[in-house]
């Protein structure tokens, strides 16, 4: 069975093709600080080839909700060193997504300070999760082009920070409708600087956060997390074959760890110019491992690694109900049943008491 095979990227052996993907779980403090329950909750998913770590915020100015860790002070870097030490203790690997939510954000947990953005274009038809219930989305502030440079360098020395915190490398999250997605598409990106207008300038932001942080941490530490053709958060391009065929074209030039691709999980009916098969489009144009998520389970998994474009696949919720997925897919074994309601928030609850198998 492919998925309990180990694999090499770089200097790392995984100890199986199954990686934990990044999920927001809201338990931080207000202050972006986690906890003894957070160690708990990714030791016990340590058996995990790849452990990628709950979105982090790179600054401040980063924040997008409420209860989100960040890694920019240095109680936050303290806090997560328990948690790395304590994955590597139990043989695991992980990687810390580094997040800048951009106008995925609320002023009402911002210290009142809108959310900042490529353009001066908010999100409509969705609201956003805040510390005092759901809000529409508000117009956020356009980024002056010193901003983006300095963005830049938060994300570089975030980077340099999971390493002070003993991650064992970084995922740029550059999917789902975040600041750095923003950058890529028309919908969000209506700059006149050098950030905007063509492919090769809404990549830009992409390519150089990229680059500034391999250039920090060193080769086959840095990973990215694309989502080509999901519209979720207003995401919307012309030509996203044209767009992400650049840009990957751009990160092959690059000694990368891996590169993360989103299936389509939104209909897309209404866009026909969206590929709907997403690893045979865009995996096959970069020469980085790839690792495949959305929607997958044990079969479905194992049947896109005998298509031998993905080499690894990304686990979400059957992670956070089953934190010994590994052994219950060599096993065959009855998976737990998810508790949606507790995947945002809250206590130890159906966090760190999912049971495990017994013998």
């Amino acid at each position: 069975m492919k998925l309990i095979e180990k694999i090499n990227s770089g200097n790392l052996e995984f100890q199986n093709r199954m990686a934990m993907a990044p999920m927001t779980r809201s338990r931080a403090s207000l202050t972006g600080i986690v906890n003894e329950m957070t160690v708990l909750y990714y030791t016990q998913r340590a058996s995990a080839g790849l452990l990628i770590s709950e979105g982090i915020n790179i600054s401040e100015q980063a924040l997008g909700s409420p209860y989100t860790p960040g890694i920019y002070t240095k109680d936050q870097i303290d806090a997560w060193k328990k948690v790395t030490k304590a994955v590597h203790e139990k043989g695991g690997k992980i990687v810390a997504q580094l997040w800048h939510t951009g106008r995925v954000g609320h002023s009402i947990d911002r210290n009142g300070n809108l959310p900042v953005a490529p353009s001066a274009i908010g999100i409509q038809g969705q609201q956003h999760f805040t510390s005092q219930g759901p809000k529409d989305y508000e117009t956020p502030r356009a980024l002056e082009t010193s901003e983006v440079k300095q963005i830049v360098i938060d994300y570089k020395q975030a980077a340099l920070n999971a390493i002070e915190a003993g991650f064992d490398g970084v995922e740029l999250h550059a999917a789902f409708g975040y600041l750095p997605n923003q950058f890529l598409v028309e919908s969000a990106n209506q700059r006149t600087d050098e950030y905007g207008g063509s492919v090769e300038n809404r990549s830009r932001f992409v390519v150089e956060v990229m680059q500034a942080m391999v250039d920090a941490i060193g080769e086959n530490k840095v990973g990215i997390k694309l989502s080509p053709s999901i519209p979720y958060n207003n995401i919307i391009d012309s030509n996203p074959t044209a767009l992400f065929t650049h840009l990957l074209q751009e990160l092959n030039k690059m000694p990368l760890m891996y590169v993360h691709l989103m299936n389509a999980v939104f209909p897309t009916d209404s866009l026909p110019q969206y590929p709907r098969d997403v690893m045979g489009t865009f995996g096959t144009i970069t020469n980085h491992l790839i690792i495949a998520n959305g929607g997958y389970n044990r079969e479905t998994g194992e049947q896109e690694l005998e298509k031998g474009i993905a080499k690894m696949i990304s686990y979400g919720i059957l992670f956070l109900a089953n934190p010994d997925l590994p052994k219950r897919f060599e096993l065959n074994a009855a998976l737990n049943p998810i508790d949606q309601t507790t995947m945002y928030g809250g206590g130890e609850k159906v966090y760190t008491d999912y049971p495990f198998l017994t013998a």
